[in-house]
């Protein structure tokens, strides 16, 4: 008799749910979180939502639309929200493997014939999910200058065919690259799978059902612009307005971070995901399984953990469209995103029941009201003491524009004490082509060169002469902030240029400003 009762409460000791205690956060607790962060940061607005337990508990706008107006931005103020754009892009390949269309070790050949890889292997056995979870071998944001900056005429063909131009760094599926690219053809799939754009697709299949009325696939879909945040850029305290990103859907799709939304659709969004994949206002309808949110939440690409003690983490790695890691033994589940003048980033932490998204419309320092508004909230939660993450994150941005300033102010001095009244300018004039990214001209205006791309005209300015064979181009347009690049040329015996390679001058440059994966050639004119 002992025995049996001895199992029977061991049965229910360990049957029984561990409900841990977590601090609840008010709304004027989140709100002062925020306020703080909007004075320590130089941005023109953000917007704020946190979801707990199945409900909205905070969603706010703070500051302005834009700099030249009046408008404050409010819970439904629509930004970009640039790679957030991911996580609804493999929802809808979800729900197609869901209806049996597709399967997500499908090969990417069966949808797309035309697909095609550095190497064949890669080619051959290149599935859905290697689209999504950045380990194809490639280097971190290759062929982005397809469309960053925005305004070139590239299109989804171009992608395509790509992909063979490309030399890999690293082998097939062993490391973390983070890519862009291939989110676009995962947007080709949905197309060619569901017969519908990705645009009509997330509109249709999730932004409906989920009420996000407000939302839109696309910047060129949003007639009414009244509340939509104009992206700013800040440097040195100083904020200036600069011309949104926006590409022709017909040309590209969004698939890798092309919404609009607001933190109101955005509420609704994350507690969509909190609760497994169902919505509604007693869950009774569900988007998509829970057997796809666990795939989707699963570890397929590794890296390294964070070992900062506060938060006790043990595993990082990414998804299908979502960073993943833990927090004092809690999973989180994350992800930023990145325009020129707009950053964003969003925050689940299922076991908390809690969801966190930041928007903001300013560039560089809208980072560091994310980063220092979702952590400042998420220790409330885990009960941790406070920390004061405004002034770390200020002095990080601070100590990184410091040591890329001086670095690009050194470069800066070399040019101006260099002499090039020796140098035969007509010797660099050329029309020279990469494989991808088609042709650049290189032009004699006066005195100096001229840098000017055939197909993304943004990329386009003046040379200055820096040493040897060297020049840096500096991009007139405000859409490459920090993008200056060497332009180094190589030269045949006669000391006439025959190739260029390229690369960033500043450390802050962007990732996606892939220059230094150009490998351009003297085009020769017949």
């Amino acid at each position: 008799m002992k025995n049996i009762f001895l199992r029977l409460l061991l049965i229910l000791i360990i049957g029984l749910p561990c409900k841990r205690t977590f601090s609840q956060v008010s709304s004027e607790e989140i709100d002062a979180i925020v306020q703080k962060a909007m004075e320590s940061f130089s941005v023109a607005g953000a917007a704020v939502a946190v979801v707990k337990d199945g409900k909205i508990v905070h969603q706010k706008g703070y500051g302005l639309t834009s700099i030249d107006g009046k408008t404050k931005v409010d819970e439904h103020t629509n930004f970009g929200i640039a790679s957030n754009s991911k996580a609804f892009t493999t929802a809808a390949l979800a729900l197609l493997v869901e209806e049996g269309k597709l399967s997500w070790t499908d090969k990417v050949i069966d949808h797309i014939p035309e697909f095609k890889m550095y190497n064949d292997y890669v080619t051959q056995n290149f599935n859905i999910q290697d689209l999504l979870t950045h380990r194809s071998g490639l280097g971190l944001g290759i062929g982005d200058l397809m469309f960053f900056p925005d305004g070139s005429d590239f299109t989804v063909d171009d992608i395509l065919s790509s992909f063979q131009h490309f030399k890999p760094e690293s082998a097939f599926r062993t490391k973390f690259d983070y890519d862009n690219l291939l989110y676009i053809v995962a947007g080709e799939v949905i197309h060619r799978v569901s017969g519908k754009t990705w645009e009509q697709f997330i509109s249709e299949r999730i932004f409906a059902p989920l009420q996000m009325d407000h939302s839109f696939a696309s910047y060129t879909f949003i007639k009414d612009k009244s509340n939509v945040a104009s992206p700013h850029l800040s440097n040195d305290k100083q904020i200036t307005l600069v011309e949104p990103e926006q590409w022709d859907p017909s040309k590209l799709n969004g698939a890798a971070g092309g919404i609009y939304s607001n933190v109101n659709d955005l509420a609704n969004w994350m507690l969509m995901q909190l609760n497994e994949g169902k919505y509604g206002e007693n869950l009774e309808q569900q988007l998509f399984t829970e057997a796809s949110q666990r795939e989707m939440w699963k570890i397929h690409t590794t890296l390294n953990a964070n070992r900062n003690p506060r938060y006790n983490s043990h595993f990082n790695g990414y998804g299908l469209g979502w960073f993943l890691t833990d927090v004092r033994g809690n999973i989180m589940v994350s992800h930023t995103g990145g325009l020129i003048g707009m950053l964003s980033k969003t925050v689940l932490i299922p076991d908390l029941d809690l969801g966190i998204v930041v928007l903001t419309n300013t560039f560089l320092d809208g980072a560091g009201v994310y980063s220092s508004v979702t952590q400042s909230i998420l220790d409330k939660y885990l009960g941790l003491e406070e920390f004061d993450w405004n002034g770390f994150y200020v002095e990080r941005l601070n100590q990184s524009n410091h040591e890329a300033d001086e670095i690009v102010a050194t470069i800066w001095s070399t040019i101006d004490a260099a002499d090039q009244s020796k140098l035969d300018l007509n010797n660099y004039t050329g029309i020279f082509e990469d494989q991808w990214f088609g042709k650049i001209e290189i032009s004699q205006k006066g005195e100096r060169l001229w840098f000017s791309s055939y197909r993304s005209p943004k990329v386009s300015g003046p040379m200055y002469y820096y040493k040897a064979n060297t020049f840096v181009a500096k991009w007139e347009s405000a859409s490459l902030p920090d993008a200056d690049a060497f332009v180094m040329f190589q030269l045949d015996e006669e000391g006439k240029a025959q190739s260029i390679k390229m690369k960033g001058i500043s450390p802050a440059i962007d990732f996606s400003f892939d220059f230094h994966d150009l490998d351009l050639h003297r085009v020769i004119e017949d």
